[in-house]
């Protein structure tokens, strides 16, 4: 599945479940029945017998299209499609074989396609911010993306997991929205160079313990490895290549009683790297390192960063806790010296079943900022200026960078119980941070199965 005919080929077999699960009348066991939880059925019974017998078995498949209807450095219109095949084994050990409050848990992804944002949207002489198509990235590989052990311990009011895993829970968030600045933490899309989201996983130690039943702490230790970034290193289990380790840590409280009497969350949480980080403007002998190129740059044994997630509930459409009117807001920041992106920002609204007839639908809108180190720019304008260039359309031009703005408007089309369609808007506003290129608009559609 490497290649761009996989995906595609699995495209008509999506549409026909739709079509076949609109007009079948069956129950949940046969496959396309629309109130079964899995689209090829439950096995003739097998698979809630395995559930039931402690073993999970998952195969989603997740695809992202996008079109360049308006805008961006390349304005030849072009539709892009980005995807996810997920082959999961969860085991619960102590159904299986008695170990209480233990687990373990396989996750293998393998992604392919290409990404409107970087083809299409920014100027290829500048770096890229964002994506208007999350599941891009990390390679068009087979990936190990998880491989751990989980196990709760003092009357589960502490939770230990270890081996190979992401960051994922430390600014934990879901992924409604195509748009990456809105979907999942933004640490991984903040500090790509050393946060590593899912799919790339990590060896790491990660303890979580509940100071009350509204108050918890989570800390971690993660192998800081840029090696693993690699298209042959999808499956690498030894240390080589390592850099040092990076340390979250995190404050989780939901209060018991929040406004509106409804659930809330906020996160707060900071993280130090150890692994090596050149500065993004200052050269070896503390000088701005474009004036002393041979020089190279000036090298921090650290970097750090924090952030900060808010979520709450506002309002219950007809009263039903099912269907919860959600407001959100992230906000990620990193220190100056080290790191290209200084910060990313976002709010947003989210409404599960806004109309009676479609209960089950989804409706999100969200706005966010990401910003450019002022230092990097400062590079970025000090290069242009040691070589004599203000013409933007030279080649020799170096695009200066700072903020994109992006929004995005969903509507989740719950077809069946398998099977999701969100259809999606998004505005960028200068793409990849540069304010000559011209703002963009991106027609967008997500499917998300469960097979």
């Amino acid at each position: 599945m490497n290649d761009s005919r996989s995906a595609i080929s699995l495209c008509p077999l999506i549409l026909l479940s739709l079509l076949t699960a609109q007009s079948h009348i069956a129950n949940a066991d046969e496959p396309f029945a629309s109130d079964s939880r899995w689209m090829n059925g439950d096995w003739n019974g097998s698979r809630l017998a395995l559930l039931e017998q402690g073993y999970d078995v998952t195969l989603n498949y997740t695809n992202e299209l996008a079109w360049n209807a308006q805008g961006g450095f390349n304005q030849d219109k072009k539709v892009t499609y980005a995807d996810e095949t997920l082959l999961g084994l969860g085991i619960d050990l102590e159904r299986t074989i008695g170990w209480q409050g233990a687990s373990t848990q396989l996750y293998i992804t393998n992604r392919n396609g290409e990404d409107i944002t970087n083809q299409r949207m920014i100027d290829p002489r500048s770096g890229q911010l964002t994506s208007t198509q999350e599941v891009w990235g990390r390679g068009s590989i087979w990936r190990l993306a998880e491989l751990s052990y989980r196990q709760n311990l003092l009357n589960d009011k502490l939770i230990l997991r270890i081996g190979r895993f992401g960051l994922g829970e430390f600014g934990e968030f879901p992924c409604d929205f195509q748009n990456l600045l809105f979907c999942g933490n933004t640490g991984g899309s903040s500090t790509g160079t050393v946060w590593y989201n899912f799919p790339v996983s990590q060896w790491g130690l990660q303890l979580k313990y509940h100071l009350s039943n509204s108050l918890a702490v989570q800390a971690a230790v993660f192998e800081q490895n840029p090696s693993l970034q690699d298209n042959d290193n999808g499956f690498k289990m030894s240390f080589s290549g390592g850099k040092g380790v990076i340390m979250p840590f995190e404050a989780i409280y939901k209060p018991r009683q929040a406004l509106f009497d409804l659930p809330a969350e906020v996160r707060v949480g900071a993280f130090v790297s150890t692994a090596d980080a050149d500065d993004v403007f200052l050269g070896a002998d503390g000088q701005p390192q474009p004036l002393t190129p041979g020089g190279g740059y000036k090298t921090h044994s650290t970097s750090h960063g924090f952030w900060t997630v808010l979520r709450q509930q506002v309002f219950l459409v007809n009263s039903d806790p099912n269907r919860p009117v959600e407001l959100f807001t992230q906000a990620h920041f990193n220190e100056r010296a080290t790191s290209y992106i200084r910060s990313s920002l976002n709010a947003g609204i989210t409404i599960q079943g806004p109309f009676d007839v479609r209960p089950s639908d989804q409706f999100g809108l969200a706005v966010g900022r990401v910003e450019v180190s002022p230092r990097f720019k400062k590079h970025q304008e000090l290069l242009n200026e040691m070589a004599g260039v203000t013409d933007y359309d030279s080649p020799a031009f170096l695009p200066v960078q700072d903020k994109e703005y992006s929004a995005e408007a969903f509507y989740g089309i719950r077809a069946t119980n398998w099977l999701m369609i969100r259809p999606n808007i998004q505005y960028v506003w200068h793409p990849g941070g540069v304010n000559h290129v011209e703002d963009a608009l991106i027609i967008g559609l997500k499917i998300q199965t469960r097979f």
